[in-house]
């Protein structure tokens, strides 16, 4: 784990060179996610009888009872595995991350959030050229038309930058309602976990929501992720529907959580009043 001075972070949008390296941090930080979503599937009561009944089928049809339990549960997890990218996207959203960052930069370049650790410590951030990852080459800019239908659809990609290092970045939603904003992917690197980067992120993207308007700021968080409910829970956030009210009832009809196989819910949708 490396040290990290949170008042040398710069948080602001990103930009074009910044894509690649974004698209690699999303990787690096959502490995295990998807096989635990399919674990989460796979075990459910339903699934778990669909595929014993499937497997009585084969097993009429086979001479291997080994055979005939395993075809099953491999064909459905290939299923899942090809499909579920597609389904889920950036979790919480029906569209895929890539469309975030391909579009998403095309916004005002010079955006920053606050960071209350520069201004607590009094010093300023220094912004470095972002590094290049070894052995990538310089790609020619994208020349596909981006409406501003899509811009505005795409929603917002923040990054940290520290030095010119891309450590984290948080994926906010485009509005769809009135005073409510939307968090579908908080991302640090893997050496900066720990250090409150992320609690920084979640934070200074709230107060910048709150100063435009916002008053509620959902999060949709992968199902079987202990440690991100933690997190939020800890930001003040909390599971929408624990509290049986009218209000909650409403809510729960508009902010629903995403849906994969069979209907199950891939994530959980949390909330923090501002």
């Amino acid at each position: 784990m490396v040290r990290l001075e949170l008042d040398q972070v710069v948080m602001r949008r990103m930009k074009e060179d910044d894509v690649e390296m974004v698209k690699a941090l999303i990787k690096e930080g959502c490995e295990g996610t998807e096989n635990r979503l399919i674990l989460h599937i796979v075990t459910r009561p339903l699934c778990l009888f669909i595929l014993a009944v499937l497997s009585s089928i084969l097993r009429c049809l086979v001479h291997s009872f080994i055979l005939a339990l395993a075809i099953p549960v491999f064909l459905l997890i290939v299923f899942l595995k090809i499909t579920m990218p597609r389904s889920t996207g950036v979790l919480g959203s029906s569209r895929p991350y890539w469309d975030y960052v391909g579009s998403s930069y095309r916004g005002t370049q010079d955006e920053t959030l606050q960071n209350p650790y520069s201004r607590i410590s009094g010093k300023t951030p220094v912004t470095k050229k972002s590094r290049r990852r070894i052995g990538s080459k310089d790609k020619e800019t994208s020349s596909e038309k981006i409406t501003p239908e899509r811009e505005q659809a795409a929603g917002q990609v923040w990054v940290a930058d520290c030095e010119g290092e891309i450590v984290g970045c948080i994926f906010r939603e485009s509005a769809k309602r009135a005073c409510i904003s939307r968090i579908c992917r908080l991302v640090t690197g893997c050496w900066y976990r720990r250090e409150g980067l992320g609690r920084l992120l979640v934070q200074s993207l709230e107060q910048r929501e709150w100063e435009n308007g916002a008053n509620r700021v959902y999060a949709h968080i992968p199902y079987p992720s202990k440690v991100g409910e933690a997190f939020f829970r800890k930001l003040g956030y909390r599971q929408l529907g624990d509290r049986t009210n009218d209000e909650d009832d409403d809510e729960i009809e508009k902010e629903t959580p995403e849906k994969g196989f069979m209907g199950y819910p891939l994530t959980k949708v949390f909330y923090k009043d501002l």
